[in-house]
């Protein structure tokens, strides 16, 4: 049995020509609390924990994509990332970097099957409050 899982969506991540124009007609049209990095929506998980998932239009340069070269990459919420990223690379799934953690979570990076960089994330959402 696998100890790691994805548990929600973490963030949509996407690129864009003008990213604060981007922000701003999301603002505007949809009502999107924007701020320097998109939007951050707050939800209750399954346990009436407070939880987020995060929206960000990125600059069409980025660099935080690659290797992938779509224009969007997709932040999963995960438990017990180190275990997951483990039993991924066993599983012969390509591990991109390192773990890097901060107050507000840890992260790992793979490739899915086509070639998508997905963005793994195990949580401190208490660091957002």
């Amino acid at each position: 049995m696998k100890k790691g899982k994805v548990i929600g969506i973490g963030g949509v991540f996407f690129k864009s020509k003008d990213p604060q124009n981007s922000k701003d007609w999301y603002q505007k049209h949809l009502g999107f609390n924007t701020d320097e990095w998109g939007a951050t929506f707050w939800w209750k998980d399954k346990n009436g924990n407070d939880a987020s998932t995060q929206w960000s239009p990125f600059s069409n340069d980025t660099k935080h994509f690659e290797p992938s070269k779509k224009d969007f990459m997709f932040n999963y919420r995960v438990e017990n990332l180190v275990e997951l990223l483990q039993e991924l690379k066993e599983d012969g799934v390509t591990i991109i970097g390192e773990i890097e953690e901060f107050e507000y979570g840890k992260f790992g990076w793979i490739l899915d099957n086509d070639n998508n960089k997905i963005e793994l994330w195990e949580p401190k959402d208490e660091a957002f409050k």
